[in-house]
């Protein structure tokens, strides 16, 4: 099926670049230039506070590529990436997917407009397969799994992958992180997977507590999580080899690896019985 990038989106939900915005923070930390004086200023402030904040986004990207790549190896032909962020020139979910199976489906979630439009730019499917987008708030599961771009996108009889790779911190405890991936993969059949990735203070909380402050002087909340309380977030899915780990840990292509503690991220792959 052709792209078809645009279609689904609420612009209901657009956000000014007037403040800062995790997407765009993101891609400052990746070298991209989609970010603005606002998502520059709060980025700079948390990596002052946690220096080797650009490690854990170049990490944190990396697993998300073997991630998807093992996933596509394994027979899985369908993705939604909840929370994609900004577009990074081939190495997004469905380059590394259709690299594997030419067939792929990818349905993009994020609710940044600015997203949106490098969306339409740049998320180019093969002719094979298929790239969609759908502008919805990750924290507001019914908006995205209801939502007609999702029943165009994803066959509900196929095992789908749900990717939230670095979109659960931000979830704060009070909204539920573990209801809201309930309502998001309830429907999903059985053999689907759930790729997490989420930051973590284990390794250096003086450093996280000051992240965490600049995130929250920017107007945005983060809330690391230990490797037990990720590990919950995986309860009643079958958590795949090696386990909840440092993602630069997880099937590292090279070695060695980053130091858990330059990365303060943990990752982990998980399919529904």
């Amino acid at each position: 099926m052709a792209d078809e990038p645009g279609r689904g989106t609420d612009r209901s939900l657009e956000i000014g670049i007037e403040r800062a915005h995790p997407a765009r923070m993101y891609d400052y930390y990746l070298g991209g230039r989609t970010n603005f004086d606002p998502d520059r200023e709060a980025a700079e402030a948390a990596l002052a506070a946690f220096p080797t904040l650009r490690i854990t986004a170049e990490e944190n990207r990396g697993f998300l590529l073997r991630a998807v790549e093992h996933l596509a190896r394994s027979g899985i032909r369908q993705f939604v990436d909840v929370g994609s962020g900004i577009p990074v020139a081939g190495r997004n979910t469905h380059d590394a997917a259709q690299a594997v199976r030419a067939q792929t489906r990818v349905l993009y979630v994020d609710n940044d407009p600015i997203v949106l439009a490098h969306a339409q730019a740049l998320l180019t499917s093969g002719p094979r397969g298929r790239t969609a987008y759908l502008n919805a708030d990750p924290r507001r599961p019914e908006t995205i799994v209801e939502h007609p771009e999702f029943a165009r996108s994803v066959a509900s009889d196929e095992p789908v992958a749900m990717l939230l790779v670095s979109s659960l911190h931000f979830v704060a405890d009070h909204q539920d992180p573990l209801d809201l991936l309930r309502r998001l993969t309830r429907r999903l059949p059985s053999g689907s997977r759930l790729v997490i990735a989420h930051v973590t203070g284990d390794y250096d909380p003086k450093g996280w507590a000051g992240l965490v402050r600049a995130y929250a002087d920017a107007g945005i909340t983060v809330r690391p999580r230990s490797r037990a309380e990720v590990a919950e977030l995986l309860d009643g899915w079958d958590v795949e080899a090696p386990g909840v780990v440092p993602v630069s840990r997880w099937h590292p292509t090279a070695e060695p690896s980053a130091e858990p503690a330059l990365v303060s991220c943990y990752g982990a792959v998980a399919r529904k019985p």
